[in-house]
């Protein structure tokens, strides 16, 4: 099956393909030791109007993409070369050929002969569809995600995910994955796994089974950062909840709890600079001449729901600066009119996405899409002594 996709995207996403902003080195720039003005235009004028802020967005898109992720090309036509279905997850009060969900195994060719193929996984509730999908960046058939999968079907969700290496392997090589189909882009690995997960959402609208309008994404950690980026440009994601994404994801770059992960140290070239555009890592030391914070990113999916997770003993992953950027980013929700879509969800403990950390984005999700109640509490702050910056403000 081949499946067009131009037209179902022109109208709901924006991703720039070349640069659009100056190519300045950090020592040209001027200092700004608060986060950047979200409002504040290119050209240096504010945004007044919902018809502004739609301008500004493409001009955030390009400073993301131009300085920290690179530039991915447009949407990509796929196969689907197999598509398989078993039933999962016996009824215990059931007869004993009951069953409550089905896994679905697909894979998904790409380019000239589908020289690159993507394993991907969907879970599916028995029972009368469409459903909300929960889109998680990782190859969800893993052992140790049997029980999360048996939740999100218990509450009415599918649970999908695709094998993100799939798309590009985790390192600095360029030989692997969707690179040699696009060797003019710059993109580099984050943007390849958040280009992955659009076309992933490509695959979802196609099918019978999906609500197309209550798709959320999640991914943990590195995947945390994919899922904020391809949530900020893919505006068919309804609802994006990265998990312990820290550096280059939910954390700030300038406001660095102790102990957390800064620019200099994700970029080293013996660790993860291949994640980033080489641009990013000129900033080390200089993080205060960039025109821009991880605020910038969060913008981009406004007015959209947005859940940012967090272990408050989880300091490399920066929880202060998460804190930081939800709060900078919040004018941006009050200008739009949904104060409300912009959370944080806290829990004691360390680094690894919890069973816990599922129900509560699931009843997020609940809140979001469908108006139920929420238990828990999505507004705390639990770093005292930080408020947004003085020097901007909602717009009048």
């Amino acid at each position: 099956m081949m499946i067009s996709l131009w037209s179902v995207l022109m109208s709901s996403m924006i991703m720039s393909a070349t640069g659009t902003t100056p190519a300045l080195k950090p020592e040209d720039l001027p200092v700004c030791a608060d986060l950047p003005d979200p409002f504040r235009m290119n050209d240096g004028s504010y945004v007044k109007t919902p018809e502004d802020w739609r301008k500004r967005r493409e001009e955030i898109i390009a400073i993301l993409l131009d300085n920290e992720y690179g530039h991915m090309p447009p949407p990509a036509e796929f196969h689907v070369l197999k598509s398989r279905d078993r039933d999962v997850f016996k009824d215990k009060d059931k007869p004993k050929d009951r069953f409550n969900a089905v896994l679905r195994k697909v894979v998904l060719g790409f380019g000239e002969k589908n020289r690159v193929k993507v394993n991907a996984a969907l879970f599916i509730p028995r029972g009368k569809g469409p459903f909300p999908v929960i889109l998680s960046i990782s190859p969800v058939t893993e052992k140790k995600l049997e029980d999360t999968a048996q939740l999100v079907t218990e509450r009415g969700y599918i649970l999908a995910g695709y094998q993100h290496h799939d798309f590009d392997q985790d390192n600095d090589d360029r030989s692997d994955g969707m690179h040699p189909l696009y060797p003019e882009y710059d993109w580099a690995t984050l943007a390849v796994w958040a280009w992955g997960a659009s076309r992933m959402v490509d695959y979802l609208i196609t099918l019978t089974e999906v609500d197309k309008t209550h798709i959320a994404i999640t991914g943990h950690s590195r995947c945390g950062k994919t899922a904020l980026l391809a949530a900020a440009l893919d505006e068919r994601i309804a609802l994006a909840a990265p998990h312990a994404s820290g550096c280059g994801g939910s954390g700030c770059f300038r406001i660095m709890g102790k102990g957390s992960e800064t620019l200099a140290l994700i970029t080293e070239r013996k660790r993860f600079h291949y994640w980033f555009a080489p641009k990013l890592a000129e900033f080390k030391g200089k993080e205060d001449r960039l025109p821009f914070d991880q605020h910038f990113l969060k913008a981009l999916i406004a007015p959209r729901p947005l859940l940012s997770q967090d272990a408050l003993d989880d300091h490399w992953a920066n929880p202060m600066g998460t804190q930081y950027t939800s709060q900078a980013v919040q004018p941006v929700y009050d200008f739009l009119g949904v104060p409300d879509n912009n959370s944080n969800y806290w829990r004691y403990g360390t680094h690894p996405m919890t069973y816990g950390d599922w129900e509560a984005l699931i009843e997020y999700a609940d809140h979001t899409f469908f108006n139920k109640p929420l238990v828990r509490d999505f507004k705390g702050r639990p770093f005292p002594g930080y408020s947004i910056p003085a020097s901007w403000h909602v717009p009048k």
